[in-house]
């Protein structure tokens, strides 16, 4: 049976969803349980219905059934499904029921002329010779509306086929050391794609004014291209970027000839995961599904197993990122791909740090630098010796750390990565402040505040000297100031990472102060509707007593904040809600679920408090 409600289409026999068309990700036994509910909308299930149906014989907890229930009312929102205290279950959306026969109609629709040819071939026939005159006009109704579907199938796909539009800037060659910076990587179209070349731009000046440069340029060209080549031992390589309104897609090539690794790259792009995710937000858990699909269509492809290798890191599942992490070494290796084969290295290290194994962490790093000085790839280089620098912090060893940095800024520096180079320079100053060395970190800081001068840099590169002048600070009222400049330097750009930081530090501030007109000032000057602002609006009326307007921007927050994958901010105001009592059976679920062992210690008294309410209830 298939059904219909709000945007999503249901079929309880395949466990196929799909959103306006679009075939939606879901478990299996999630799956399950909502055909179970469509079927039986007018009954409360228990757990025990539930447990038979889709568990059978398998011995489970009780708990896995509010689980399902709760990642059903996450998907399709808190009202899907409502609780009967001690009873059970129950659907309380409107739902429609798609019959065979309804789809059919749906999906086939007969010409007009044919149907009145059709009504007046029936009317002209003697009554008693319609049974036979009847079926011979069906057939030929059959006949002819089948072919016109086909002629209609073939004429959409030869005349609509997709041609993917592409805007580019011609790729950087870093082997080019010449002041004219030539850019001689472009690219010709074919079927598959249509190539616009932005002249009037450098890849160096997209990426250090990403984000004032792009906004411009994506209202004429959403899509843009850019990136990397060099050469090392006759073999060519590219690191490419593909810029989209939600996110970008990087991809790492090689090859025995530039028009070699061109082919490869248009063959990647043709990859239709990429655009979908970068066009739009979604959630770390449909992006995940979307990327083990793709992955699974194209299990040679490095760069997708690389991306689905990410994306379990960004969601915290550490065991099955190493696993994937692994996959792409044996493919790697495989395929004899030093630049992947490092990269998963480096995953890898990264991923024994969080556990705190830092011996093994170590040898995997020194594994990965192996890999890139193999191929001559000082971009990979400046990333490894920053992640060195982070496990020398994990150690408390700040001499070593400020020479991991230092390599990582001179690396930097020989592949013309500006930002790269600045980013080591601001760390150090910012681990020099953690190990109380005052020389270090004014000193660093201004280096790196030269450094953006001397390149000049847009303005909003400033605000992160600002930012950091802020961290120094030891009270809320010496960091305001601070935290002011930089929402004037951001003023462009207000979604950048140290401005978003900002408000909600100024704000927190304001609040505490009773200050209130001036946190409305900053809620106001915060046009853009993401969590992050949301959050704010939340944190202000709560400090107003408006509880209503509180818990609507509180699950406005909550919503966006599991679109975009902010786990944390998702957690806090989870909390809040359940400290408001406001579906806390939900909310408590997702804490237990998402909730990492430093957000759980930062929290500790305020998940006992919701944990006992909720076993006294």
């Amino acid at each position: 049976m298939r059904y219909r409600f709000n945007e999503f289409e249901f079929d309880s026999e395949s466990l196929l969803l799909t959103n306006n068309g679009e075939t939606q990700a879901i478990r299996h036994t999630e799956a399950q349980v909502l055909a179970l509910l469509l079927e039986q909308t007018d009954r409360v299930l228990n757990k025990e219905d539930i447990l038979s149906h889709v568990w059978q014989h398998k011995v489970v907890s009780e708990q896995v059934v509010f689980q399902n229930i709760s990642h059903l009312r996450n998907r399709f929102g808190n009202n899907a499904i409502k609780t009967f205290p001690k009873r059970g279950y129950q659907w309380q959306l409107k739902d429609e029921v798609i019959t065979s026969e309804t789809q059919y109609t749906a999906d086939i629709q007969i010409p007009q002329k044919e149907l009145e040819l059709s009504q007046q071939a029936h009317d002209s026939i003697p009554m008693h010779k319609r049974p036979f005159w009847q079926l011979i006009t069906l057939v030929c109704i059959f006949f002819t509306t089948l072919g016109f579907i086909f002629s209609q199938t073939e004429f959409t796909q030869e005349d609509t086929k997709t041609v993917i539009k592409l805007a580019y800037i011609p790729m950087t060659n870093l082997d080019d050391k010449s002041s004219t910076k030539h850019r001689n990587v472009t690219f010709e179209g074919n079927t598959d794609f249509d190539f616009t070349v932005l002249h009037l731009i450098d890849t160096e000046l997209f990426e250090n004014s990403i984000a004032v440069v792009y906004p411009k340029l994506s209202k004429t060209h959403p899509l843009i291209l850019t990136g990397h080549v060099r050469t090392h031992k006759k073999r060519f390589y590219m690191d490419l970027m593909l810029k989209g309104p939600a996110s970008d897609w990087k991809a790492h090539l090689s090859g025995s000839s530039k028009e070699d690794v061109i082919e490869q790259m248009k063959v990647h792009l043709k990859h239709d995961v990429i655009y979908d995710l970068i066009r739009k937000p979604q959630s770390p858990e449909v992006r995940q599904a979307k990327l083990s699909l793709a992955h699974l269509s194209s299990p040679e492809d490095l760069n997708i197993l690389r991306k689905l290798s990410i994306n379990y890191i960004k969601n915290g599942e550490l065991e099955k990122a190493m696993v994937m992490a692994d996959k792409l070494i044996n493919l790697a290796h495989s395929q004899e791909n030093s630049q992947h084969l490092g990269k998963a290295l480096l995953y890898q290290s990264n991923l024994l740090m969080k556990k705190k194994l830092y011996d093994l962490s170590s040898q995997k790093l020194k594994l990965a630098v192996e890999q890139f000085e193999k191929i001559n790839d000082l971009q990979h280089q400046t990333h490894a010796w920053f992640i060195q620098s982070r496990l020398d912090n994990q150690l408390n060893n700040y001499p070593a750390a400020k020479t991991s940095l230092l390599k990582s800024a001179q690396f930097a520096v020989q592949v013309n990565d500006k930002l790269g180079e600045i980013e080591a320079l601001t760390y150090l100053s910012e681990l020099a402040h953690q190990y109380q060395n005052d020389d270090d970190k004014y000193f660093y800081l201004q280096q790196a505040e030269n450094k953006m001068n001397v390149y000049q840099l847009p303005i909003y590169h400033f605000a992160t000297i600002s930012f950091h002048h802020a961290i120094f600070a030891k009270t809320l009222s010496e960091k305001e100031p601070h935290l002011k400049q930089v929402l004037k330097l951001t003023a462009m750009t207000p979604e950048h990472n140290v401005a978003q930081s900002s408000r909600r530090q100024l704000m927190q501030h304001y609040i505490k102060q009773n200050r209130l007109v001036e946190a409305q000032t900053i809620v106001e000057s915060t046009l853009s509707d993401n969590y992050n602002n949301s959050y704010l609006k939340t944190i202000l009326a709560q400090a107003k007593q408006q509880t209503d307007k509180m818990i609507s921007h509180a699950k406005r927050t909550f919503e966006q904040g599991q679109l975009a994958g902010d786990r944390s901010l998702s957690l806090d105001v989870a909390l809040l809600l359940c400290n408001e009592q406001v579906n806390c059976d939900f909310y408590s679920q997702y804490i237990t679920d998402n909730a990492t062992p430093s957000w759980r210690s930062k929290n500790e008294k305020n998940v006992k408090a919701i944990t006992s309410n909720k076993d006294d209830h």
